[in-house]
């Protein structure tokens, strides 16, 4: 009889140390959300950026965290306008977008990311296959 696999949510390719899902990645101090790739044509498939202790950057679609943000989604996008605030454009910011924009909605979900409740501290140091 075959070994039934345990679910992974994602693998780092640096490491190889497996989340079983969304809610541990998220939660573990050993990974920080440190950009946004955008995709203009289809925002859901633009690129979560978060480093991991090992030294990796893994990167997530957005898709993947919608569901994280309950509040309107404007029609219209800013981009390059007068109001357009710019921080799309820069993938190291964060903050959320004052801007009744189409983007807009993205950047409330990184912020959200930002300020997850890590569980623990971070390990200050690296073994193989695993952070300490």
């Amino acid at each position: 009889m075959g070994k039934k696999s345990k679910a992974v949510f994602k693998k780092c390719s640096g490491c190889a140390f497996k989340w079983a899902d969304r809610a541990h990645f998220l939660s573990d101090p050993d990974v920080d959300l440190v950009g946004y790739q955008v995709h203009f044509e289809h925002l859901e498939l633009g690129l979560f950026l978060f480093n991991h202790r090992c030294g990796s950057t893994i990167a997530l679609q957005a898709k993947i965290f919608t569901d994280l943000y309950k509040g309107p989604v404007f029609k219209e996008r800013k981009t390059a306008t007068k109001e357009c605030s710019g921080y799309c454009l820069r993938p190291a910011e964060l903050r959320s977008c004052p801007v009744q924009c189409e983007c807009a909605f993205v950047r409330k979900i990184l912020n959200r990311i930002k300020s997850w409740k890590k569980e623990g501290e971070p390990s200050g140091k690296f073994q193989k296959g695993r952070p300490a």
